[in-house]
């Protein structure tokens, strides 16, 4: 999927003043991830806070950048995708609930196995409404200090035992492995000492944040919105937005002492032999390879296994 040249990715830009400027920009930011939303969904997500759908088609109607097909708002050069993104939508409604149940048991695992993790949130295109049974859960991590790495192995061998029972399901050139599909993967992890504060309180971020589903940890994940008001800026909706898949913690959690940080080093090296010999299975589709850069691009600097 291509990136518009209009806005580069992680850039922090002056306050919006216009309707019109913040439903353009709204439909831009939905865009460089490959999806679109119907008026009345676009004026609940609308970049610095809710508006109207009134207000959202007054501004497509004005704006001759902006058009409706499918009865989702788009720009004007993807409105040859306009049905394949309803498509997918449609797709949405009837697989995301199944898949849902699935991601909330993985996450009771998960939690218990790995008590260093504070935070566990549905993104992508499960969180965002586009999900199809082809594609993989991704989840944002929070952790404590010293275990990033631990966190993305710990996750992708509970993923691999987990997928075994879904062999199955359908696959696409990125959820596409040799033993078993990819089904849960880590999207991204963060460091507690990472968020407080955030590098980044762009819009990218902050919209990361607004459309990914809290299943643990909500209090972690206040306490970055608190901790970054510049996140609110763009979305204010952060501020009060519902969490209605959450769980508590569990009521037995395997012993922290079991993952001490000097565990993190190797397993960076585990972890990045894995992550780099799966770039080399989709070495001839290039397709998911531009997939992959693109969603690394707009996790940076908190991507895992860079070379910098």
């Amino acid at each position: 999927m291509a990136v518009s040249p209009k806005v580069a990715v992680g850039y922090l830009r002056a306050p919006t003043t216009t309707i019109s400027d913040r439903v353009c920009r709204t439909v831009a930011l939905l865009g460089r991830r490959g999806y679109a939303v119907t008026p009345s969904r676009l004026a609940e997500l609308c970049l610095g806070g809710a508006i109207s759908e009134g207000d959202v088609r007054w501004a497509v109607a004005t704006n001759p950048e902006l058009a409706i097909a499918e009865d989702l708002v788009v720009e004007r050069p993807a409105l040859d995708r306009a049905m394949a993104i309803r498509r997918r939508s449609l797709e949405h409604d009837t697989e995301s609930v199944a898949y849902l149940d699935l991601t909330v048991a993985f996450v009771r695992t998960l939690v218990a196995v790995a008590p260093f993790v504070r935070s566990v949130s549905i993104a992508g295109s499960l969180a965002s409404g586009g999900f199809r049974s082809s594609d993989d859960v991704d989840l944002n991590l929070i952790v404590d200090d010293g275990h990033r790495h631990l966190a993305y192995v710990v996750v992708n061998l509970l993923g691999l035992v987990h997928a075994m029972r879904h062999r199955g399901k359908p696959v696409d050139d990125l959820t596409r492995r040799p033993i078993a599909p990819r089904l849960m993967t880590a999207n991204l992890i963060l460091e507690r000492s990472q968020c407080l504060p955030l590098q980044r309180q762009d819009e990218d971020m902050a919209f990361e944040l607004f459309m990914s589903e809290p299943v643990f940890g909500l209090e972690s994940m206040r306490e970055v919105i608190d901790e970054n008001p510049g996140l609110l800026e763009h979305f204010p909706q952060l501020a009060d937005r519902g969490a209605p898949l959450v769980i508590g913690t569990p009521a037995r959690r395997a012993p922290i002492g079991l993952f001490p940080r000097f565990l993190d080093p190797p397993a960076r090296l585990l972890g990045g032999s894995a992550w780099r010999y799966m770039q080399w299975t989709r070495r001839n589709r290039p397709g998911a390879l531009a997939r992959v850069a693109y969603v690394r691009s707009t996790m940076r600097p908190y991507t895992l296994f860079d070379p910098n």
